[in-house]
């Protein structure tokens, strides 16, 4: 048991580290990981789960997540036009199998979609 304990305290851990990348890197999702996080958690250390949720900045979207706030329209907009100017950077300059770009254009229009899709909340 004590071995499940701790491959759950050591996969939270990775997906707080990967969520807390996402905060600041606009194409990787910050909330699924902090969310698989949170339920790594809450099934093996109360403690841990309280520090995640009480987090001054990572405790927020999963808080924002679980009350269906939504995201602030400024934040839509920073996310989006962040997303959108690193892919075309990497699209244009760095990319240059075809695939590939195509690819990346893909994944920021489903990226896009997803976050329009979430309702909009005031800001803070």
């Amino acid at each position: 048991m004590w071995l499940k304990r701790y491959a759950l305290i050591a996969a939270g851990s990775l997906f707080v580290a990967v969520g807390a990348i996402g905060v600041v890197v606009p194409v990787l999702p910050t909330t699924p990981f902090l969310l698989l996080a949170a339920a790594c958690y809450i099934r093996s250390s109360p403690r841990f789960y309280r520090w995640l949720l009480g987090n001054r900045i990572l405790g927020r979207y999963i808080r924002d997540y679980l009350s269906g706030a939504g995201i602030p329209v400024r934040t839509k907009i920073t996310a989006l036009s962040l997303l959108w100017l690193t892919i075309l950077i990497s699209v244009i300059y760095f990319v240059e199998i075809t695939a590939i770009r195509a690819l990346l254009l893909i994944v920021a229009t489903g990226v896009s979609i997803h976050i329009l899709s979430i309702p909009s909340a005031k800001a803070r």
